[in-house]
């Protein structure tokens, strides 16, 4: 385990992995480096090491890195931007689900020290009642964590996700549960990240003038695709591919190959 520290002081602890340009993984909710996700598979796979340096780190309040309050999106950004410092001044960025909503928003503020950026399946939605939902419970998840009742945090997440009230009992028995407990404060920086109405950022996509590649699975949520579409369209340099078979629990063997051709591209 490595660690460096970002502009508060906040230790941010991650593993380095291969060799090669700096590539910086951003997990989504609940992630960290000791978990068996989506994005430490992605990590360990010998395909990405072969051509690039992994940074795989637990964002703050999460794993091995401390955490330091008041939250604000800003300051995960400078937790990417102390890993691109470490790194040696720029990196490529991936992030993966409300992960690549935060790295859609670093690469925004960090200009060119991100040189490329690749989102999977970044979770805004466009829908009239999807919005209203998300703003019901990002009011809702605010309520429950201010009043420290981490269980009712993960199950408003969980109903969110269309899991029924009655089946969110019988995951508290999951022996994950414990530990989407000991992180549910930080499900509120994910939110944070998507936004008030977790709608596509159209207006600040501008903004982001790095070539940036939008991945979805064949077999995920269909506003995933429109939204993607969208978000693609809005970037001066957006593209996108969809992977056959995928959903948004993606293979990372699947996966992979897209992103070093994308970050390998001249």
């Amino acid at each position: 385990m490595n660690t460096t520290h970002s502009h508060d002081g906040t230790r941010i602890a991650f593993d380095q992995i291969g060799s090669g340009p700096a590539l910086i993984l951003v997990g989504g909710m609940f992630e960290q480096r000791a978990l068996d996700t989506d994005t430490a598979k992605l990590a360990a796979l010998p395909l990405l090491a072969k051509h690039f340096t992994l940074y795989h780190y637990d964002r703050r309040g999460r794993g091995d890195s401390s955490d330091t309050l008041p939250f604000a999106v800003d300051r995960e950004i400078e937790d990417i931007d102390a890993l691109i410092d470490h790194a040696g001044g720029s990196a490529l960025l991936f992030g993966i689900s409300s992960g690549a909503a935060l790295a859609f928003e670093a690469a925004r503020a960090l200009g060119g020290k991100v040189t490329r950026l690749a989102l999977y399946e970044p979770p805004y939605n466009d829908e009239t009642d999807a919005r209203q939902a998300w703003r019901v419970f990002r009011r809702e998840l605010t309520s429950a964590l201010a009043a420290g009742r981490r269980d009712e945090a993960i199950g408003l997440f969980m109903q969110l996700l269309g899991v029924p009230a009655d089946q969110v009992a019988g995951m508290r028995q999951y022996p994950m549960w414990p530990l989407w407990e000991s992180v549910a404060p930080t499900m509120a920086y994910d939110a944070a990240a998507l936004g008030e109405e977790a709608a596509v950022p159209v207006a600040r996509a501008v903004a982001v003038a790095v070539p940036t590649l939008i991945v979805t699975g064949s077999e995920s949520y269909p506003f995933m695709q429109t939204s993607a579409a969208t978000l693609a369209q809005a970037l001066p340099l957006g593209e996108r591919r969809v992977l056959a078979g995928q959903t948004h629990e993606v293979a990372p063997e699947a996966l992979a190959p897209i992103l070093v051709d994308f970050f390998t591209a001249a």
